[in-house]
């Protein structure tokens, strides 16, 4: 594992999970939330955020955590790993909730500084719909690559704890 993708629901943990691997194997974590997020929740134009990601994907090593459809394909192309943190919605929004409790005023240290977190309709439609609308294009895309790559589903926090202890292990 030198170049891992993770995705994700919100609230699934993949900044979390970035940051333990990271620790584990000693690599780069990437928080496309904190280079996409400018100040206020301002988007970056679509060109610009393209070329970020294409000079982050030429690194030696990486662990890149977010969804972000736009540059999804490159990601995984780029990948030797793919981590799919596939959480019941249940579990994603109550750590969204949780998590907007944590950081409220604030914002969370995987993020820009300047978008405090917060939690709106939106995003919990967002969260919500995750299975029935994001997943089913996710799965398609895991599916052209799981010959080239090691795709790896975690269903469970239980799941991501025996991965991880897995990974110090064999580290």
């Amino acid at each position: 594992m030198k170049k891992v993708v993770i995705i994700g629901s919100g609230g699934a943990g993949k900044s979390t999970l970035a940051k333990q691997l990271g620790e584990i194997l000693n690599i780069e974590v990437i928080h496309l939330d904190k280079l996409y997020w400018q100040a206020d929740w301002t988007k970056p134009p679509k060109d610009q955020w393209q070329k970020t990601v294409e000079e982050l994907l030429k690194t030696d090593s990486w662990i890149m955590d977010g969804n972000f459809g736009g540059t999804m394909e490159m990601r995984l192309e780029a990948c030797d790993t793919a981590i799919f943190l596939d959480f019941p919605r249940t579990v994603c929004l109550y750590r969204v909730l949780k998590r907007r409790l944590i950081y409220r005023n604030t914002n969370r240290p995987d993020m820009s500084e300047g978008c405090n977190e917060k939690i709106d309709l939106d995003m919990m439609q967002w969260v919500w719909t995750f299975p029935n609308r994001a997943k089913p294009e996710i799965e398609a895309r895991l599916r052209k690559i799981e010959n080239e790559k090691t795709i790896i589903r975690l269903k469970s926090p239980q799941e991501v704890e025996k991965f991880i202890s897995n990974v110090k292990q064999i580290k």
